[in-house]
């Protein structure tokens, strides 16, 4: 009997948990991810459902929750929200709409099932972070104008951005299989307002990101030349607005219509170039953080004075680090995926350089935008400058002190930056 009742509950608890989860799934939260090339009008905050058949519909709808629309407001914000068009305009009916907050419930349901709908939303929405639907981009990379298109130069420079952005867009498409285009404030966080000439930059450390930052605030009118502005200034003066520190309808607004742009780096130079910035010179953030952890961890007999300072950190003590699924301190931006640190795969980036290439690309970048002519980018290196450049030959000399293993998996765990940047495998034994 006992054994019955036992078995009973337990069929009863799983039964009421299914229910339970499949009561605050929301088939109207998915977005239909948008295939390239198709654009968008918007307007502001007007929820508006796929194949929307008439205004009078649209304008019911919107009534019956306009009091369900989750609203949200960012801590921190630095800009107040740009003002968008109320008139929202007609789009193909087959494409997929954009929802800010809350979506709405199908034509014809009844005003219960709509308030439960709210309630439950409401508990779902206090659970999870706030979302912002995201659709491809309005604005693509500018044309050329009339007098550069006979610049051979510039139209091959042109067409190298095409090739790279089909490229980021196949692979995003092959080998992310959701089907959502949802963006967090998490998912902009890296990326760096310039209002005056209406730039987002994706900031990627390791990859010009200092002399970026001071292009971005020489264009902003807050310096008069990108020589002018000190490491500490660029990094810790807080002069430069975050696209996270707006509100939605401010973050919304500059991804449909600003130019974003992102530089990336070879992988393997990348993470070398961080390692010795951050473990082979002194650092009271790094050494403390990070250095004491990976000693502790993966250094036999190590000493007492390596263990109090975390200082002296080796390369493949690093890399047994990255690898570990089980790490003793968790990631940082300086070695992160491209992947993680801009979501190429979310956001629709209008410009993609390479710092392989910085010079020419970002003097295009800077051309394109229509930036003052005497504004180039900066040649200068922005720490240790006495130290050489971390270069292809550096890269291959630190990792040839690894285990053909540990540089497999480490070409492993950087594999979707190298793929979807169309970069070439770093050594001839990758697989």
């Amino acid at each position: 009997m006992r054994l019955t009742c036992m078995f009973s509950f337990i069929l009863l608890f799983g039964a009421a948990g299914l229910i339970v989860f499949i009561h605050l799934q929301d088939p109207e939260e998915i977005v239909h991810q948008q295939t390239p090339g198709i654009k968008y009008n918007m307007g502001f905050q007007q929820p508006k459902k796929d194949c929307v058949s008439s205004n009078n519909r649209d304008r019911r709808l919107r009534k019956n929750t306009a009091d369900g629309i989750a609203t949200v407001k960012l801590s921190g914000s630095l800009h107040p929200a740009e003002n968008v068009p109320t008139k929202l305009q007609s789009t193909d009916r087959r494409q997929s709409s954009i929802t800010l907050g809350k979506d709405y419930e199908q034509q014809g349901e009844e005003i219960n099932s709509i308030r439960l709908h709210k309630r439950r939303r409401r508990f779902v929405i206090k659970k999870s972070p706030i979302l912002i639907s995201m659709n491809s981009s309005t604005l693509n990379l500018p044309t050329l104008k009339s007098e550069d298109r006979s610049n051979s130069k510039w139209k091959t420079l042109y067409q190298i951005q095409s090739e790279r952005k089909q490229i980021m867009r196949e692979t995003c498409s092959k080998y992310k299989s959701n089907n959502r285009r949802i963006i967090t404030p998490y998912h902009v966080s890296r990326i760096f307002v310039e209002d005056k000439y209406r730039v987002l930059y994706c900031e990627v450390p390791k990859a010009g990101c200092s002399n970026w930052k001071r292009v971005l605030m020489v264009l902003n009118g807050l310096a008069a030349s990108t020589k002018d502005i000190q490491h500490n200034t660029v990094h810790y003066g807080n002069y430069l607005k975050r696209l996270d520190g707006f509100d939605r309808k401010g973050i919304y607004h500059r991804l449909n219509t600003y130019t974003k742009m992102l530089f990336i780096r070879e992988p393997f130079e990348k993470l070398v170039s961080a390692f010795r910035d951050k473990f082979e010179h002194p650092n009271n953030y790094y050494h403390p953080v990070f250095g004491k952890a990976i000693i502790s961890r993966y250094r036999v007999n190590a000493t007492k004075e390596a263990l109090r300072t975390g200082s002296g950190v080796k390369f493949k003590e690093f890399i047994q680090y990255l690898l570990d699924v089980h790490r003793p301190v968790g990631m940082d931006i300086h070695w992160d995926h491209v992947n993680r640190l801009c979501s190429p795969c979310l956001i629709d980036y209008d410009f993609v350089g390479k710092f392989e290439s910085m010079e020419e690309d970002a003097n295009f970048f800077l051309h394109l935008i229509g930036a003052p002519q005497n504004l180039t980018f900066p040649k200068f290196k922005d720490r240790h400058s006495n130290e050489e450049r971390t270069t292809t030959k550096i890269t291959q000399q630190y990792f040839a002190q690894l285990s053909p293993s540990q540089r497999q998996r480490s070409y492993d765990f950087y594999y979707m930056d190298y793929l979807m940047f169309n970069y070439s495998k770093p050594f001839e034994d990758l697989y």
